[in-house]
């Protein structure tokens, strides 16, 4: 009688978040390396990871390019501006690659930006599954609700960069 544990294959959620993690290790920024994938139907579409568009020089040669913002509460946060984010790389990949996104799913390291999230409902994707919650996910997630896009988490906590930082 075989005593091996049954293998239990991971859901197809799992299995896109699972390549989303080896995505993010092209990252170029170290203060997020992220990763983005979009399927739909069970297929790959695009690929996405935190990165400076070609030809620009990247955080990991480079160093940062870090802004602070101030917003409208008087809080203070900062930004590294030298790369943009995977998301918006993967609809970037798709737009050059003429794919269209309609009807597909994002898989995310964390709640989207909001102008990632108005990309992300702009170019017709449907569902966004986020391993965490971004720091600021309170109007992204208040846009995706208005505009019809189911967002669902893994994990119901706050994403930490490497540096340790929420944001």
């Amino acid at each position: 009688m075989d005593n091996t544990p049954k293998y239990n294959r991971p859901s197809w959620d799992e299995y896109f978040m699972e390549v989303m993690d080896a995505v993010a290790k092209r990252a170029t920024c170290d203060r997020g390396r992220s990763g983005c994938v979009i399927a739909r139907d069970r297929q790959i579409l695009v690929t996405g990871y935190v990165g400076s568009p070609p030809g620009l020089p990247h955080c990991d040669d480079a160093g940062h390019q870090i802004k602070k913002l101030i917003h409208e509460d008087g809080s203070q946060t900062e930004h590294c501006m030298r790369t943009i984010h995977a998301e918006q790389n993967a609809i970037c990949q798709a737009a050059k690659l003429g794919i269209s996104l309609s009807g597909a799913t994002l898989y995310c390291r964390m709640t989207p930006c909001r102008t990632c999230a108005m990309l992300i409902i702009s170019c017709g994707i449907q569902r966004v599954v986020c391993q965490r919650k971004y720091h600021a996910a309170a109007e992204p997630e208040a846009l995706f609700a208005q505009a019809g896009v189911t967002l669902e988490y893994l994990h119901d906590e706050v994403q930490k960069y490497e540096d340790g930082s929420g944001e």
